[in-house]
């Protein structure tokens, strides 16, 4: 039996195709390795998003090297679909395919051990994303044994914000049909997943090229008709393209996750307008505070790009003063990355990578500080919680062995251990909040 091993960097999009490429190989017979074992062959799902993800998929393709010189090195991903000229020169790597042909992957890779020799690689199969005009719908075969399952609805984006090389390694916008979605998301719940996050590139369009059935709010009613299946969370959504409707469910829908994940990029409208983002700081405010009127504890949280061509330190402090404001219960901060084939890439005013770190450091406090005052609101609130690991805490200079899960808001909580309650959802009561962790107590199982 030949064994399979895989890394992934990115976004949960690449997680969710990652576990679909695993399916594949196990359907072959491969036993799935970890990345640091000797395998026969390694499949690097890589990221473009930034400069530093690119670094980190060339490292893992020199580590799985280093692992078995012999391996079939297999390319994957954004990186791989971009930087295609730049990844052949690497005479490691045998398989290039890309952000599209995952389908071939396998095949590529049999192929390569019968021609390891063969001057004619398969480096070359890789489509151009102008060809991306439908949904590559490849299921879970054999589902990781985890209780939260990723479900990848739609692929692509069209928006071309400034900065983001997403849709020159994504292609068009492209959504999963309705009919596959359902029959997934059955196979999941089949399988023993207590909860099932949708994920897409631009997830909230969701719909726009398959007609009036398309929508979100569609996906989100049919997947919670299903029995058996305990929550249901979505992934990050563009905040122009979230529907009242969908709001509207988290009321009547009580298996719906109160989280909401809403990139902002930048608190002040100067830098949005630079990175094409098509909406104001008063345009996002409003938004959020209705959506926070209407959902009871809900939380947002959001994405800041630090360090845009042209911002200045008076655009930073906007930033700065919005984050503050808007109280989100958790931001995630990346400094600017300048991507090739994006507009922001000829921009002059470039910010210092020393600046973008001060930066980055001046908005994770605020962060903390906001995080930390949104998880003290709970105390003494009931809450569902999904545990899902066994976790050991250094409390008082002592470790302390706990079960830890996800709320529905997206808060980390841990409980005294009890091995019944993991993989479950059970109702719990929120006690204290100490050394940057939650704590609580079991109630009832749900």
């Amino acid at each position: 039996m030949r064994k399979a091993a895989f890394a992934t960097l990115g976004c949960k999009v690449n997680q969710y195709d990652t576990e679909t490429i695993k399916g594949m190989f196990q359907a072959k017979g491969y036993e799935i390795v970890d990345f640091s074992q000797i395998a026969d062959v390694y499949i690097i799902n890589t990221c473009s998003v930034t400069s530093l993800s690119e670094k980190k998929s060339r490292q893992l393709m020199r580590r799985a090297s280093r692992l078995n010189e012999n391996a079939i090195i297999a390319v994957t991903g954004c990186y791989a679909q971009v930087a295609k000229e730049e990844i052949e020169k690497i005479p490691e790597i045998d398989v290039i395919t890309g952000s599209s042909n995952r389908k071939d992957i396998i095949n590529l890779v049999e192929q390569k051990f019968k021609e390891k020799e063969n001057e004619l690689s398969s480096k070359n199969k890789i489509t151009s994303i102008k060809e991306f005009s439908s949904f590559e719908d490849i299921p879970i075969l054999f589902p990781p044994k985890r209780t939260r399952a990723f479900l990848k609805i739609q692929d692509g984006c069209e928006n071309y914000c400034s900065y983001c090389i997403i849709p020159h390694t994504r292609g068009k916008f492209r959504s999963r049909s309705l009919e596959s979605i359902i029959a997934e998301s059955k196979r999941l719940i089949e399988n023993g997943f207590q909860e099932i996050v949708l994920t897409g590139i631009n997830l909230a369009a969701y719909g726009q090229d398959l007609g009036k059935r398309g929508s979100l709010v569609n996906v989100v009613k049919e997947i919670l008709q299903l029995q058996n299946l305990k929550r249901l969370r979505l992934g990050s959504l563009e905040l122009l393209e979230v529907a009242d409707s969908l709001i509207d469910l988290f009321n009547s829908e009580d298996r719906l996750c109160k989280h909401l994940h809403l990139p902002l990029q930048s608190g002040d409208d100067f830098i949005l307008k630079e990175m094409n983002r098509h909406y104001t700081t008063s345009y996002y405010r409003e938004k959020v505070n209705n959506i926070r009127s209407k959902v009871q504890d809900i939380s947002i949280t959001t994405d800041v790009i630090v360090g845009f061509p042209g911002e200045t330190e008076e655009y930073f402090n906007n930033t700065a003063n919005f984050i503050d404001e808007m109280k989100f219960a958790k931001v995630h901060i990346f400094p600017y990355s300048k991507r090739p084939k994006t507009k922001a890439y000829y921009l002059k005013d470039q910010v210092s990578e020393q600046v973008k770190k001060e930066r980055v450091k001046i908005l994770e406090q605020i962060s903390e500080n906001n995080k930390e005052d949104f998880e003290k609101s709970f105390i003494g609130k009931k809450t569902k919680v999904l545990f899902e690991e066994e976790k050991t805490v250094q409390i008082n200079g002592e470790n302390e062995k706990f079960i830890e899960g996800l709320t529905e808001n997206y808060l980390r909580v841990f409980v005294p251990f009890n091995a019944d309650y993991l993989g479950d959802v059970a109702k719990i009561k929120v006690t204290e909040h100490k050394d940057q962790y939650l704590f609580g107590e079991i109630l009832e199982k749900q």
